[in-house]
């Protein structure tokens, strides 16, 4: 049995490593199909402007002449001008059960990474850190959330296979909206509440972009230093307002200021993953937009029942005026929680959140979240 691994040009021959997904999760009932046109345009330069700071190869492999995996490989040079430690990424790592499929796959992605002067791979991460991160190794049970991953059992004992080592686990919290609050964050949230000078707003969707200004700067100040952070650069947080601007529900994302200024961020989205996961990758279907008029119904009219809190973040200098603002992590949990309740959300996911973050990890717990999904980083020496 032959196998033979092709190499595809982002934004141009993308068909391929597309319905590769397909075929590798097509008994998986788990498994929710990205838009395809969404899809596309995160592999095309023309649409992502992640292409601006990277290089980005894609790979397919056939098996005796069937399509039975992908990976892709990329260089972020943002990334190594922070982390300055030489390290490329594997992602989309998505094959069969099969060892020697893997194996050809992932030797061809890391001897692209060497031939760029990289001296280590992490993976999955495509394409970056600030898209799908990590293996699915917990939780295969549940679908995917809005923007994160999903895996076959076997795929991380495919990469573990390879010699891949455990860098790091990522931890996807479930928050059911009829627990009750714990006394220590209610009286948190009052206390937040009762300060005159500070206001707990909405994003306001016609200001998009200058409020997504403001998100990313505090983005880039509370986590700067963490592992994996990578800023996002002017031309990436236009597109992401862009993007944002279609699926936001301002009920569940606010900004907290204090005198004016913002100086914190909960950005709670729609589960859209909920609303897509029957349309196949499709929002046409006979020349109609059916599959487009189902999304928006579920998710501007009627509301998914789940939604996924991707960033809580305070600036530093906020943080650490204890005494005054120590509890206004826990009011911003609080708020979200009310916020997402009296909008009829069932339940959320609070992700993806460093398994060794504990400070995080406790605020988190306190509001009576559990981990229900575990997503985990590999690494190689190149």
């Amino acid at each position: 049995m032959s196998i033979e691994i092709r190499e595809h040009t982002p934004g141009r021959d993308v068909a391929e490593f597309i319905r590769a997904g397909f075929e590798v999760f097509k008994f998986d009932p788990t498994w929710v199909p990205p838009l395809n046109f969404e899809f596309k345009e995160r592999l095309s330069p023309k649409t992502n402007p992640f292409f601006n700071r990277a290089e980005v190869t894609l790979f397919t492999a056939w098996k005796d002449g069937q399509l039975v995996g992908r990976c892709s490989a990329s260089i972020d040079r943002e990334y190594l001008r922070v982390h300055n430690d030489d390290t490329g990424f594997f992602g989309y790592f998505d094959t069969i059960d099969d060892e020697s499929v893997s194996k050809a796959l992932l030797d061809r992605a890391t001897a692209w990474l060497r031939a760029r002067g990289m001296k280590r791979v992490y993976g999955p991460v495509s394409l970056y850190f600030n898209e799908e991160v990590g293996c699915l190794v917990e939780g295969f049970e549940y679908p995917p959330n809005l923007m994160m991953g999903h895996s076959r059992p076997h795929q991380g004992k495919l990469i573990e296979a390879y010699g891949c080592e455990k860098e790091k686990d990522l931890l996807c919290w479930r928050y059911d909206t009829t627990l009750p609050f714990p006394d220590r964050v209610i009286k948190a949230w009052e206390q937040i509440k009762s300060l005159p000078e500070v206001k707990l707003r909405s994003v306001d969707p016609s200001q998009m972009e200058r409020e997504l200004r403001d998100i990313m700067d505090i983005y880039n100040d509370a986590w700067e230093g963490k592992w994996g952070m990578v800023p996002a650069l002017p031309d990436e947080v236009k597109k992401i307002a862009k993007d944002m601007k279609l699926i936001l529900d301002p009920e569940i994302a606010f900004m907290a200021e204090i005198d004016g200024k913002a100086v914190g961020m909960c950005i709670a989205l729609p589960n859209l993953n909920e609303a897509i996961a029957d349309l196949g990758g499709k929002l046409f279907s006979y020349g109609l937009p059916i599959g487009a008029a189902k999304v928006l119904w579920r998710t501007k009219v009627k509301c998914t029942s789940s939604s996924r809190l991707m960033m809580l973040g305070i600036r530093r200098e906020v943080r650490q005026n204890v005494k005054r603002y120590g509890g206004l992590s826990a009011a911003m949990y609080v708020e979200v929680a009310k916020r997402g309740i009296a909008k009829g959300y069932k339940w959320g996911e609070l992700s993806w959140t460093r398994e060794d973050d504990a400070p995080i990890n406790l605020g988190i717990r306190s509001m009576g979240a559990k981990v229900y999904k575990r997503y985990r980083v590999y690494k190689k020496p190149l």
